[in-house]
């Protein structure tokens, strides 16, 4: 499986209402260092739609200053549709919000 697969792979795991950030994409595709690799395949997105790569944040909890289907608005727009809350100064609360996937049972 190619490194973008396997990114859009577990992109399309994260549930509606919750995020994830590029480095938490890039630790469970198996290399903490790829977070860049994370953000040009999303940017690539081959299927918008189906790959949900507007529920993908910075590690701060920022919107993606480059999200390419639309600009921060759409992005933000998007995550509120799905009831994603933003703190005041227009992060998302990780803490209530990020995604935290199920461990593999064959790991």
């Amino acid at each position: 499986m190619g490194v973008f697969t396997s990114i859009y792979a577990i992109v399309r795991k994260i549930p509606r209402g919750s995020v994830a950030t590029y480095g938490q994409i890039a630790r469970l595709a198996g290399n903490p260092r790829m977070a860049r690799q994370v953000g040009w395949a999303l940017h690539s997105n081959p299927e918008p739609g189906a790959i949900p790569c507007h529920r993908v944040l910075n590690r701060n909890g920022e919107l993606c200053k480059g999200f390419a289907f639309g600009g921060q608005e759409a992005q933000r727009l998007m995550l509120d549709a799905e009831g994603v809350a933003f703190l005041p100064d227009g992060r998302v609360d990780l803490e209530r919000f990020g995604w935290q996937p199920a461990p593999d049972p064959t790991e």
